[in-house]
């Protein structure tokens, strides 16, 4: 039940360690077609959860082997901010991290709450999800659990970043046929131009989903792009190389990285050092790990 995994090449945020909060099995609210995890029926709270001193002793560990760290990134087998000691882990990270940055990536179901907001503000950066602005499109690509209204996120949103001063970044995953139409874009368009986010990211489907849909290609992507006002910080996401130095990974760190990320093969050349990509081979053929194409890029994945 590993709480810390990797380092992994993040594309925008350098090398990072990422810091599970639902070490066990998916613990979520959300359950998003296009989600990377198998699908499980959502749920309002976790009902397994670690506690801070665990992920403490865990991180403290990690990070005495690894000295290069550009960022913490906190996330979960689910939803993060569903974690109920999320504030006073954030305090004990914030003691020990030193010059790390600390990012959080959330669906924002939960943005609507004080407490909630309270936590995030303790963060560097904070991601949130915003694949939809109607309830419509909500209901079919996020599939949330009960009572999560999407008007409710998006107050939620509004009043957080009046008093967040950090960087918020805003991600939608463009699925194609159900949040890529132009009526789905304005709604997201006119909602963006209220909460003046640092930044929006606009990716799509690149690892392999957990139910039958589809991405978007570059080109539909940068056209999907040009709907959105002219004013809004849009950049298009896409894969690209972090120049980062490389890691000693033992057999399970690779299995258990692997596990909770699909690895490309220019992830694996940036981050894995000599020995580490031996191991990696050597677990290939094993059938341990195997290679997948998906969009037309490979990753190292684990043997179901």
């Amino acid at each position: 039940m590993p709480i810390i995994f990797g380092p992994v090449n993040s594309r925008r945020f350098g090398k990072s360690l990422g810091i599970d909060l639902s070490p066990s099995k998916k613990q979520c609210n959300f359950d998003c077609l296009y989600c990377e995890l198998k699908p499980a029926k959502t749920m309002g709270a976790y009902e397994d959860v670690v506690s801070v001193d665990e992920v403490m002793e865990a991180l403290n560990g990690v990070l005495a082997q690894h000295q290069d760290i550009d960022a913490l990134t906190v996330t979960a087998n689910g939803e993060p901010t569903l974690y109920p000691y999320l504030s006073e882990l954030m305090d004990k990270i914030n003691r020990v991290k030193g010059d790390i940055k600390t990012l959080i990536l959330s669906n924002a179901s939960t943005i609507n709450n004080p407490d909630i907001q309270e936590a995030l503000m303790k963060f560097d950066t904070v991601k949130l999800s915003l694949d939809c602005a109607t309830p419509r499109c909500l209901k079919r690509l996020d599939r949330a659990n009960k009572g999560i209204d999407v008007e409710s996120i998006k107050e939620g949103m509004l009043s957080f970043r009046e008093k967040f001063l950090n960087s918020l970044i805003i991600e939608i995953l463009m699925v194609s046929g159900i949040n890529d139409t132009k009526e789905e874009i304005e709604a997201l368009n006119s909602y963006l131009l209220k909460l003046k986010p640092t930044r929006i990211d606009i990716g799509t489907i690149d690892r392999p989903p957990a139910y039958p849909v589809e991405g978007l290609s570059y080109e539909e992507i940068l056209e999907r792009s040009t709907w959105f006002d002219a004013t809004l910080p849009i950049y298009i996401a896409h894969r690209q190389k972090v120049l980062a130095k490389a890691s000693s990974y033992s057999k399970d760190d690779i299995l258990e990285t692997i596990k909770k990320r699909p690895l490309t093969p220019e992830d694996i050349e940036v981050l894995f050092d000599t020995q580490s990509k031996e191991r990696l081979k050597i677990l290939v053929k094993e059938e341990e790990i195997k290679v997948e194409t998906y969009s037309d890029y490979d990753f190292f994945v684990r043997y179901s």
